[in-house]
């Protein structure tokens, strides 16, 4: 008789309780750095009616709202056609502005009332200098005083001064320095927008990111950085960055400069890529077929994974996810992704499910992997109910809340397509030569935040694999 969806709930369960002791192991690990890009971001939330009034008050059509053609901000129409595809399809992508003017009209418009650490290297620095690790060490492209106060005050949260001078990043003022913000629209599932005779319900909680940042745009990167890391080995070296670089700017050769800098930093450390919502083309493909067969593990999530596989040549499978996307679908996805990138390790966070596939001679074990993925479904969660995590304890607040059934649901299915019915209960399984894990995630209806979700899992994923 096939265990109840309660039985396995319940196993998954006694699974999660594990996760204050593999966060208690995290102490073990000496130095993580992180790469290359920070930022603040202003956090703004809309409503499905505010939206409304903009889109009227744009007098943007319905034509207009739908084009799909480009997805870049040339004036503050653009941001509410972003706005709006983000919101319609329940989404998360970031689009560039390079005008100065759109700016300036953010920051009018928009604010800055709810300012927060940004980027992923900023806010897994942040985020991991709360954890047992014995120090972080940032790269910060420009660090002003508004881009210091987002660090958390922490002795062992390092950065570098102008003179390449280590200390605590929240002390450090760059003079000169200009500091970036983005916007980070967020929007709520459920939410509903009325458009003449048509009305659009979000169907899931997510964000829409508005970035102009000449310093990113350029990819500037701190020569003191580059000189220490390489100089003194790190165990972990988080990466990304590369999603606000566009073609027409010098994006792709920009890209390839940070290569002999990985190449460097090799073989010690454990490299991993965060890939984001890159909306340029070249870029993208740039990142494929350069960085990603040069670093040992990759993370991203659902939508990331459709354009990675319209990059490389695989749109059939993304627009079978497109049309209903099943866990079985995003396995074969990983799959295409694993063997044209030649990645070790390829991490997917979806809704309800983490699927990590890797070869079979990681240096990680599955195990490990798996109790990692525990760890930073539990610290996601945590993040959403709480809206932040500053504290130690923050990170396993989400102990107890139940485990989603759709993420079960998906473990069944991917249990079916691997022939394999302990999968369910396992999570751990093989797949054409290469070890599949997965773990069934923790669903907050309401998030309070979902800034930095994807960033935390990664890092929890990888650096709680102890």
């Amino acid at each position: 008789m096939l265990p109840s969806l309660k039985q396995i709930a319940d196993l998954w369960q006694r699974e999660y309780e594990n996760a204050p002791a593999t966060l208690a192991q995290m102490n073990q690990i000496d130095t993580l750095v992180t790469a290359f890009n920070v930022n603040v971001d202003s956090v703004v939330k809309i409503s499905g009616l505010q939206l409304q009034q903009y889109i009227e008050r744009f007098g943007l059509t319905a034509d207009e709202l739908k084009n799909d053609t480009n997805h870049g901000i040339f004036s503050p129409k653009d941001i509410f056609r972003g706005i709006f595809r983000c919101f319609s399809l329940g989404i998360a992508e970031e689009w560039i502005a390079e005008d100065k003017a759109v700016y300036s009209w953010m920051k009018k418009e928009f604010g800055t009332k709810n300012l927060q650490m940004g980027a992923q290297a900023g806010i897994i620095a942040n985020t991991m200098s709360l954890t047992g690790i014995n120090r972080i060490i940032t790269h910060v492209g420009a660090l002003g005083k508004l881009q210091s106060q987002q660090f958390f005050k922490r002795q062992r949260l390092l950065s570098f001064d102008q003179n390449g001078e280590l200390k605590p990043a929240y002390t450090i003022t760059r003079e000169n320095e200009e500091t970036s913000i983005h916007w980070i629209i967020e929007f709520d599932r459920g939410d509903c927008l009325k458009l003449a005779d048509q009305t659009f319900i979000c169907p899931k909680s997510n964000r829409f990111i508005a970035t102009y940042d000449p310093v990113l745009f350029n990819l500037q990167i701190d020569p003191h950085f580059v000189d220490y890391t390489c100089r003194h080995k790190a165990d972990y070296i988080i990466l990304s960055g590369y999603q606000a670089l566009s073609e027409h700017n010098n994006g792709v050769e920009l890209l390839k400069k940070t290569i002999p800098i990985i190449q460097k930093w090799q073989p010690q450390p454990l490299i991993h890529l965060e890939i984001a919502s890159t909306q340029d083309t070249a870029v993208r493909e740039a990142i494929i077929r350069q960085i990603m067969p040069i670093v040992d593990s990759v993370g991203f999530n659902e939508r990331e994974a459709l354009d990675l596989l319209d990059t490389i040549g695989c749109s059939d499978i993304a627009d079978k996810i497109r049309l209903n996307q099943q866990p079985a679908d995003m396995l074969e996805a990983l799959m295409a992704i694993k063997q044209k990138t030649g990645c070790p390790r390829i991490q997917l966070h979806m809704f309800g499910l983490y699927v990590t596939i890797q070869n079979s001679d990681f240096v990680l074990t599955p195990k490990a992997n798996q109790r990692g993925m525990v760890l930073a479904a539990v610290a996601a969660a945590s993040k959403a109910t709480l809206g932040k995590l500053t504290d130690y304890k923050d990170f396993t607040a989400a102990i107890g809340l139940s485990v989603s059934g759709c993420g079960i649901n998906g473990l069944k299915e991917l249990a079916r397509t691997l022939g394999d019915s302990e999968f369910v209960n396992r999570g751990i399984g093989q797949y054409r030569g290469f070890d599949i894990i997965a773990v069934p995630t923790i669903i907050v209806d309401r998030p309070k935040t979902l800034v930095g979700m994807g960033d935390t899992i990664s890092a929890f994923s990888l650096l709680g694999a102890r």
